[in-house]
């Protein structure tokens, strides 16, 4: 019988130091095509680095950063820091140079993990504090401006629960990356409590797709199946279906995480395209005891795909379609739901495969309080969180962690919730998004956005205010929507118009399912898609700027 592992105390010093005892000859990480490393080896891997590390003259509490894609000397890399008391910087591979110059500089990385693909990126930057790259692929030095001082025995390290393992650096969706400074406590616990959720062991093998930069995958994907002794495969290249679809038949993975995105994309291509195909078709979808048939057996189809024996998909980092989300429940897919944030290492809430509950995020993580701070009428509230998950602080930010953590250790996650009587969490929207309607009443974007995003032709949508009214700017598969033109034989020769006029169709159908103070004035097709970040979620604050923006060049053109 497996059971629970509390690394004593909580670092991620005796985190990984118990896995290596405990499962030394097991895999551990490995490409998808490639040759596993055992625990035992990758101990010795993060030894050797580490003492390469200390020879350059780092001492704990320095900062190290790693720009890179997934790959197994990505674990070694950062092992290779925490273990030994310095502090990790993951850097996200999609950053841009200035973003990836700020984040070197305000961190004073002395040392910086770099991938090939990557190295482009990080070359000719002002990096003042930086002595040394290290060259990820084959964990080799490219330049170092120090003599190298070979230690005759690496020093003994005393990590703390408390001491800083990580500064993760958001891009979030709202302009300027923050540092979030995550303790060894918080990482450690929040790994720990993953298996009540959902328990692990030695046997399970993880299939990693999402960046180990962001929290999600770094604490779930990477710390969880580590602690439990479980092997982890990593793709050599992008995860697009052409390199997904052999990688899940070769690894039959049991566990995996993703963002809602995979799965949306999924369901439209694979299921709801076709039964819209014909009236008939669609008629017979729209029916409850069919439409369960349907799903149920894409739903083996899909779990055959996956490679046969995944027990748990876990999906967070944005909210769930609700029509997919019913679609993997009605398939009895192994779907999984989370909650949570980079500032709470990450996750505050969740729910197993077996409590999944349409729409809900599950129940509050063992060990943290969630609250509804001053809940409305309807008990809509800002969600606070406490608990050894939550963050020190945002790094050389004072004002910033006054915002949002209060004197006695609430965090307020800026994202609008409720609970039922069960205590199960609802995600309303984040409050920045939350648009106030003429009476006062709070308009929730996401949900309308969710009803866009239903209509096959549309392949993501963004809600946002424009001069009292509601718009939305819509990204639409134009190929398909062509051929339905076709089909049509419509009698409106130029495209533009049939645009204009499909557009004005989907306002109608769109507000047929909303209520009064949702409703849409207008849709605004777009030719490109929106910015997005780690978590596929769409920097709303780029394209609602544009329009105050606009608002001032049209009001100072005016004045």
């Amino acid at each position: 019988m497996h059971k629970k592992i509390e690394p004593k105390p909580l670092t991620l010093h005796s985190l990984i130091h118990y896995s290596i005892l405990n499962f030394a000859n097991k895999p551990a990480v490995s490409f998808v095509g490639g040759n596993p490393l055992t625990y035992a080896e990758l101990g010795n891997k993060i030894e050797s680095v580490s003492a390469l590390l200390f020879s350059m003259g780092l001492k704990k509490e320095d900062k190290v950063a790693l720009l890179s894609h997934n790959m197994p000397n990505w674990v070694v890399a950062y092992f290779s820091v925490v273990s030994k008391g310095m502090i990790i910087v993951p850097i996200l591979p999609d950053f841009t140079r200035d973003e990836i110059e700020n984040v070197m500089v305000h961190s004073e990385a002395k040392v910086l993990f770099v991938s090939e693909r990557l190295l482009s990126r990080a070359d000719g930057l002002e990096l003042p504090y930086l002595q040394a790259k290290i060259l990820i692929d084959n964990l080799s030095i490219i330049s170092n401006k120090k003599e190298l001082q070979a230690a005759e025995k690496l020093p003994k390290i005393n990590v703390k629960e408390d001491d800083t393992a990580a500064i993760i650096y958001t891009s979030g969706t709202t302009g300027r990356s923050k540092g979030v400074v995550l303790s060894h406590k918080s990482l450690t616990f929040t790994a720990m409590q993953s298996y009540t959720f959902h328990p692990i062991n030695s046997s399970d093998v993880f299939l990693s797709l999402l960046p180990l930069s962001h929290t999600y995958e770094n604490t779930i994907g990477m710390l969880y199946p580590i602690m439990y002794g479980s092997s982890i495969y990593y793709l050599e290249k992008p995860p697009t279906p052409a390199a997904l679809l052999p990688a899940l038949t070769k690894i039959r993975p049991t566990m995996m995480l993703s963002v809602p995105l995979i799965m949306e994309k999924l369901y439209k291509n694979q299921i709801q395209s076709k039964f819209s195909t014909s009236h008939f078709k669609s008629l017979i979808y729209k029916t409850p005891l069919f439409r369960k048939i349907i799903h149920h057996i894409a739903g083996k189809k899909l779990y055959e795909t996956f490679g046969g024996r995944l027990a748990f998909f876990g999906i967070g980092g944005a909210k769930l379609d609700a029509n997919v989300e019913r679609f993997l429940k009605e398939a009895h897919f192994p779907y999984a739901i989370g909650y949570g944030l980079t500032e709470t290492a990450p996750l505050l809430a969740g729910a197993g495969t077996h409590q999944t509950k349409l729409q809900s995020t599950g129940f509050a993580v063992q060990g943290v309080d969630l609250k509804i701070n001053n809940p409305d009428k309807n008990g809509v509230g800002e969600i606070w969180a406490k608990g050894p998950n939550v963050m020190k602080g945002y790094y050389k930010n004072p004002e910033a962690t006054n915002e949002v953590l209060t004197v006695d250790g609430w965090f307020k996650t800026g994202d609008y919730g409720i609970f039922d009587a069960n205590k199960r969490l609802y995600i309303k929207g984040r409050m920045k998004n939350t648009i106030v309607g003429a009476s006062g009443e709070n308009i929730y974007p996401e949900d309308i956005e969710s009803v866009i995003n239903n209509n096959k032709f549309v392949v993501e949508s963004l809600v946002i205010e424009e001069d009292g009214f509601l718009v939305a700017k819509v990204l639409l598969d134009l190929e398909s929507l062509e051929k339905s033109f076709e089909h049509l034989k419509s009698v409106i020769e130029d495209k533009r118009e049939k645009h204009i006029h499909w557009a004005q169709h989907l306002v109608k159908e769109v507000n047929a399912k909303l209520n009064r103070v949702s409703q849409i004035k207008r849709v605004d097709i777009i030719d490109e898609p929106f910015e997005k970040t780690a978590s596929q979620k769409i920097k709303r604050f780029l394209y609602t700027k544009q329009i105050k923006k606009k608002d001032k060049t049209s009001t100072n053109k005016n004045s």
